[in-house]
């Protein structure tokens, strides 16, 4: 079976494509491109459980990046493990097909306890003293250690939160093209979540992005030139795209009026009362 890598790159389109990108233009000569249809909801958990099993989220469960629990009046989100994803996945029909299938799926999420045959994820550690420690979590065990030995500890703090940017991308690519090079998968699934932090932050329209696609394409072009001297197959995918709005809606403030939504004061800043409130977005 011919050896494949699946390029994530969160939050790219068409539109984005241009000048500013010259090593995907250069893959689709090759090959070609066209439109995905995205699902609702257009989240990363959703989305990327139905690229990998093929159904839709009322079959593979994934009906979002969190769900609200109505006996621990909780939200929780990211949950990693991928026995919660129902269904078929892309890597145990390979397997089905031609035993000899190998995937590594790296940090696409659902990636804890799954059947690929390597897997690398975010997951920090949690000391008792309160601190939030960056880590990844990796299938075999072992290639933590090796991961941190040769790239330095995964930089958890520039893929989440206000100082996401290149640097995670960086190190994802890097992780990539070390296991496509020492594990010889069959599939490869990478995560670039690049795109995706100033899109949501800034919009497609602000001019600070094109710096991001320039550098989303560079790291493409550096995987691509690698992984195309074996023959191997390139596919570029995303999950949803950004666009602008001529205004948001507001719905949790329309709850709110609506006497729907409770609040409490936490050090002077306002947090929502989940079980308290009849209806929340």
């Amino acid at each position: 079976m011919r050896r494949t890598v699946v390029l994530n790159v969160v939050g790219l389109t068409l539109d984005l494509l241009g000048n500013d990108t010259p090593n995907l233009n250069a893959l689709m000569a090759r090959g070609g491109a066209c439109s995905l249809s995205t699902i609702t909801p257009a989240v990363t958990s959703s989305v990327q459980a139905t690229m990998t099993t093929g159904l839709t989220p009322r079959d593979h469960g994934i009906v979002g990046n969190g769900w609200y629990f109505r006996d621990l009046a909780e939200v929780w989100f990211w949950r990693q493990s991928n026995r919660l994803v129902s269904g078929e996945k892309i890597w145990e029909a390979g397997k089905r097909i031609d035993p000899s299938f190998t995937c590594a799926k790296l940090f696409w999420w659902y990636n804890m306890y799954s059947s690929a045959d390597i897997s690398v994820t975010p997951r920090p550690m949690y000391p008792a003293d309160g601190r939030k420690i960056p880590d990844v979590y990796t299938q075999p065990a072992g290639l933590r250690e090796e991961l941190n030995a040769r790239l330095g500890m995964f930089p958890l703090f520039r893929f989440w939160g206000p100082f996401a940017d290149i640097i995670s991308s960086r190190w994802i690519a890097d992780c990539a093209l070390h296991i496509y090079e020492s594990r010889q998968p069959t599939l490869t699934l990478v995560y670039l979540p690049l795109l995706d932090y100033n899109l949501q932050r800034l919009g497609p329209s602000h001019p600070d992005l094109r710096r991001d696609v320039r550098d989303i394409d560079s790291l493409c072009g550096s995987i691509i030139d690698q992984v195309q001297r074996d023959d191997t197959r390139v596919i570029v995918v995303s999950e949803y795209g950004v666009t602008d709005v001529s205004g948001p809606v507001h719905i949790n403030r329309v709850l709110r009026e609506a006497g729907l939504i409770q609040i409490r004061t936490e050090a002077g800043r306002e947090l929502l009362d989940t079980g308290a409130s009849e209806a929340f977005a």
